[in-house]
């Protein structure tokens, strides 16, 4: 088996990291400026690097297709830190399923993180069974008036609009009634509360809607159509998911992070059980990377990946889990005091060491 990238793909990866030695992070030093970050995506864009899918008129680089370019992409500025676009999952859906004024109005905006969406999907007593969702819509003159609640809404604190599945036709059956809509997060009729985990952060939301109201052409797809256009963003969604960089990055954390640490009055990483456990962690971390070789392989080549994709989500989870305890045993007591940053690509490092992701190229952890 050769793993290897072949010379044309080198010869990108080369143009990909000169273009980032050039462009990222800013040399004034401002790297974490809205603005700043706004400036480089359109940067990255206009060079071809980023919203590769998108095209031009929507404010994309209109590339053509090829997953390796994209993986190779991803690895840089996932490496570099660099911000990649904000397409997400709301865009792929608008270019689908929109009318062409969304596509003018959203597109552009979204892909360089000018405006910023959140999913309003699961509700109270919708979370597996999403086509029983209850927030309803009516048509009042030419609105849609928009009451019900979501729950586990990502970022809703921070989104300035949400894509939301309410149900607008109540005699239809559950899949049929359903219609999605854009809606302002900006206006009285929605509150949002957050949902205080137990780390102390609050990055899940419920979201309330009071008579909310959205225009009437601002539904993506026909009415009573929405279940076939969720179905778009759910696809998009899973595709962003179950590749094995986050592992990699939050293994090579736990290393550093057993590096500063002592255990039995010496370092950590000389403790026979300490290196047993990361040896053990590494092997899942290295079974989960060559497995998302194989997914990038069959994408290559046209074929889909079929359940591999939902295996390596599965074990994403189980790692972190791993990842995760072994931390916390390293911690000790500062663990309890020690803010959680997560593995966000743009939060700061904290004192446990965690949330810099940073790519490393293969390698062994022996245990002793």
């Amino acid at each position: 088996m050769d793993l290897r990238y072949s010379a044309e793909y080198e010869k990108f990866r080369d143009e990909v990291e000169a273009f980032l030695g050039d462009n990222w992070p800013p040399k004034d030093g401002s790297s974490r400026s809205q603005e700043r970050m706004i400036a480089f995506r359109q940067k990255a864009i206009d060079a071809g690097y980023l919203a590769r899918g998108i095209p031009e008129q929507y404010g994309g680089s209109e590339q053509e297709a090829d997953v390796l370019k994209a993986a190779i992409i991803r690895e840089a500025f996932t490496r570099a830190r660099a911000p990649l676009d904000r397409a997400g999952i709301i865009v792929p859906t608008i270019l689908a399923h929109g009318s062409e004024w969304m596509k003018e109005k959203f597109v552009r905006q979204t892909v360089l993180g000018e405006i910023i969406w959140c999913q309003g999907y699961s509700e109270p007593g919708s979370g597996s069974d999403l086509a029983s969702v209850q927030t309803k819509a009516e048509i009042v003159a030419d609105e849609w008036v928009i009451n019900g609640q979501k729950i586990w809404t990502s970022g809703a604190q921070l989104a300035d609009y949400i894509f939301a599945l309410c149900r607008t036709e109540p005699a239809a059956d559950k899949h049929g009634g359903i219609s999605y809509l854009l809606i302002d997060m900006k206006q009285p009729g929605i509150e949002v509360r957050p949902l205080k985990q137990i780390t102390g952060h609050s990055g899940f939301n419920e979201v309330f809607f009071t008579d909310a109201r959205t225009p009437a052409d601002w539904i993506v797809g026909r009415r009573g159509e929405g279940w076939i256009v969720s179905r778009t963003t759910l696809q998009h969604e899973r595709a962003g998911i179950g590749n094995a960089d986050g592992a990699i990055a939050q293994f090579d954390a736990l290393v550093r992070l057993a590096g500063r640490g002592r255990r039995n009055g010496r370092p950590a990483l000389e403790d026979p059980e300490i290196r047993q456990q990361l040896a053990e962690v590494e092997g899942y971390v290295r079974a989960h990377q060559y497995s998302s070789y194989r997914k990038l392989s069959m994408a290559a080549n046209g074929r889909d990946a079929g359940i591999i994709q939902s295996m390596n989500k599965l074990i994403g989870t189980l790692i972190g889990h791993r990842s995760v305890k072994l931390s916390m045993e390293l911690i000790g007591d500062d663990g309890l005091r020690a803010g959680f940053a997560g593995m966000r690509q743009e939060a700061p490092e904290n004192e446990a060491g965690w949330g810099r992701p940073s790519w490393v190229a293969p390698r062994t952890f022996s245990a002793m």
